[in-house]
């Protein structure tokens, strides 16, 4: 990548942050908006699934364009037109006035929300050569989408009653919108793969263990996030009878503390090191979620998912980190093959707990969850071996 100035650098990891923002407010929006506008426009709980699936079906497909994209035409127009759709998606979504309106606009909130996840870690990745500081940016990263997750929820909590939601949502559209045009006017560094199209290169990526190695750690790790995220607050109320403002809370709680631990990840990972972070996180996770699966009382399951929150913490970023250092010429590309895994696993995996909660109980979501840890842990061992001969491959090839 050409070289960029410090202050550039400063600026683009500023727009990236801000693009993370967004993305998170992007991933909290329905199920935060839900219950308004499911009393608003009387959705029924499969049109609530419809929108759900709309989504993340526009989000995975945009992913596997987008990588690609990315390395043959450079990260300012995913930035920029990401803003741009998500601040559309926000209009489209608050002025709806039937079931059939709101299609659309999940569309568009999916495919805007899918451009700037690729986009602004493929930028932050490619700004830090060191693959140590790479992993420590990208966890950095991951704290602003935790400030976007909790932003939106916290406000419609506090200011529905006051300014209503069309309000809020347009505040919130003015803000992506800024976000897109402040990316149309930064100077980014040039397209790493300038003829042909990459799009070819993902059946080559495809096929290399290291990438298929990753590629499942994050079906796991994304269907975790999901899982835990979705179940915990209704484990909580429906298993250990705390009350649902209680267990809102509590959730809140989980997610303030992935936030931390990044936080704290960005300085130590230049100590302990990716693969250490990765398969300590992914134990430590398995205990947390095991804990959860077996508490007899909230204050064990807290506990249980306090620790598995902040053992998971890392293990998405810091992936992205390993990946990126290894595939530097091709981020773009390897990402959307990580991301298009990730997300499949974040669509599949809460249908697996779903079925499985209905079939044996609540706690058997949070034994899947231990599951899905433990085999993160072997792929993450596995990995580090697979890194190694792709690195040798490179300094061969060089």
């Amino acid at each position: 990548m050409q070289t960029v100035s410090a202050r550039n650098v400063a600026l683009l990891d500023g727009i990236a942050f801000a693009g993370m923002f967004v993305f998170g407010i992007v991933m909290a929006l329905l199920g935060a908006v839900m219950p308004v506008l499911s009393s608003r426009l009387s959705l029924g709980l499969d049109d609530v699934g419809s929108l759900f699936l709309v989504t993340n079906g526009a989000m995975l497909a945009t992913s596997v364009v987008v990588g690609p994209g990315i390395d043959r035409y450079g990260l300012k127009t995913p930035l920029a037109v990401g803003g741009f759709l998500v601040a559309l998606a926000l209009l489209l979504l608050v002025n709806a006035s039937r079931f059939i309106e709101l299609l659309p606009a999940v569309a568009c909130l999916g495919v805007g929300g899918g451009a700037l996840n690729a986009s602004t870690n493929t930028l932050v990745a490619d700004l830090h050569e060191d693959p140590v500081r790479k992993a420590a940016a990208l966890n950095m990263l991951g704290v602003f989408f935790g400030f976007g997750a909790l932003i939106l929820p916290f406000s419609i909590g506090a200011l529905l009653s006051r300014v209503g939601l069309t309000a809020l949502l347009g505040a919130t559209a003015a803000l992506s919108a800024g976000m897109g045009l402040s990316a149309a006017l930064l100077r980014f560094p040039p397209a790493k793969q300038a003829h042909g199209w990459p799009l070819a290169d993902m059946r080559k990526f495809v096929r290399v263990p290291f990438v298929l190695t990753l590629a499942f750690l994050l079906f796991f790790q994304s269907g975790n996030e999901f899982i835990l995220g979705g179940y915990f607050a209704t484990f909580l109320a429906h298993q250990l009878m705390v009350p649902v403002q209680t267990a809102s809370y509590l959730l809140a709680a989980y997610w303030a503390a992935i936030m931390a631990s990044r936080i704290l990840l960005s300085r130590v990972l230049v100590r302990l090191g990716p693969h250490r972070i990765v398969l300590g996180g992914a134990v430590l996770a398995t205990i947390g979620a095991w804990a959860v699966a077996a508490a007899q009382t909230p204050a064990v399951a807290v506990i249980g998912i306090l620790i598995t929150g902040v053992a998971l913490a890392g293990i998405f970023p810091t992936v992205l980190g390993v990946a990126g250092a290894a595939f530097r010429e091709h981020s773009g590309t390897v990402f959307g093959i990580l991301f298009t895994a990730a997300l499949t696993g974040g669509m599949t995996m809460p249908w697996v707990a779903g079925n499985l909660a209905a079939a044996s109980g609540l706690r058997t979501v949070f034994l899947l969850a231990g599951a899905n840890f433990a085999a993160i842990a072997v792929l993450s061992t596995l990995s580090r071996r697979l890194e190694r001969a792709v690195i040798r491959r490179t300094a061969t090839v060089s």
